[in-house]
């Protein structure tokens, strides 16, 4: 385990630094200056002078090389720069909303495993029953739909028609469940399509007839051996979906007003707020990462056979 730590962190380096030239060029690349970006925010109006002195205040004025190098030197100390709208250090901006975006990801995951893992599993268990075709209905539905779209919906029905449930920003617990449930269901849709036909493949390995012929009970060949092997593309998938659920959650921030670190960047993004910018796109690389790094470790608890170096 020790070796597969110390490799992914030193393909962490090479993958940050190529996503940080990237961002950088990318952002430089937009037709709008980022000193008249700070100029309107500052709502200062961007006159020759004052975009040349902020130029010259933001080191904009030196070569393009220079700046990223600059740049570069200063997140490694942490420091993302200062926000042209808040005028705060992005990196606190950021960690502020974190929160709300972790908790919003939370009670999604939740929904995934409490919908996916019962359907997948019984899906299988009776195919091509009456469930088996309503699981099968569910998942395809589930995918299809867009997550804006649901969102609405949920707000239409549970909000506006039945008064059941609150639909704008953050308090109780209540005010999460429609906003969760948004966020999860394109997920559950697809973790049940996917659990269900890696548990008919592995039904139908030599491992579960053997186990079958030495009399062991229907239900320790399901729990302990078909759905262990089954798990493992599943985790694939998940591992990939936690990073696009807390990077990716910027639809339904928006839709349901919740204040997490998608709505501040969505804001950021028509602000032309640049170092939110680069720091969320640097933030997010690492989420993937780490969660996949999570991923491996957990290959090798579910399957022994896994070696853990990596070979």
């Amino acid at each position: 385990m020790g070796k597969l730590l110390l490799k992914r962190v030193l393909y962490l380096i090479p993958i940050l630094l190529g996503v940080s030239i990237i961002t950088f060029i990318l952002v430089h690349l937009v037709p709008v200056d980022p000193a008249q970006a700070y100029l309107t925010l500052a709502n200062i109006p961007p006159t020759d002078k004052a975009i040349a002195a902020t130029r010259t205040m933001l080191g904009l004025d030196k070569p393009l090389f220079v700046q990223y190098v600059t740049w570069l030197g200063r997140v490694l100390r942490l420091d993302f720069g200062i926000s042209y709208a808040t005028r705060e250090p992005v990196l606190n901006e950021l960690l502020y909303y974190l929160p709300a975006t972790i908790k919003l990801t939370g009670a999604s995951l939740l929904w995934v495993l409490a919908i996916s893992l019962p359907l997948g599993f019984f899906s299988s268990l009776y195919k091509d029953s009456v469930l088996d075709h309503c699981c099968r209905l569910f998942a395809f539905i589930g995918a299809s739909m867009p997550s804006f779209w649901v969102g609405f919906l949920l707000i239409y029905f549970f909000a506006l028609k039945l008064n059941l449930l609150p639909v704008m920003g953050m308090g109780s617990i209540w005010h999460l469940i429609l906003p969760s449930f948004t966020l999860a269901l394109s997920y559950a849709a697809t973790y049940t399509r996917l659990l269900r036909t890696s548990l008919l493949e592995n039904l139908d390995q030599t491992f579960v007839l053997y186990a079958r012929a030495r009399g062991i009970r229907e239900r320790l060949v399901m729990g302990r051996h078909v759905l262990k092997n089954a798990l493992l593309p599943v985790m694939t998938a998940f591992g990939m979906s936690l990073g696009y659920m807390l990077a990716g959650s910027v639809i339904v921030e928006n839709v349901f007003a919740w204040p997490g670190v998608g709505r501040y960047v969505i804001s950021s993004i028509f602000n032309r707020d640049y170092p939110v910018i680069q720091c969320y796109a640097l933030l997010t690389t690492l989420i993937f990462i780490a969660v996949n790094l999570l991923v491996d470790i957990a290959y090798g608890l579910i399957d022994p056979r896994i070696r853990m170096d990596g070979s």
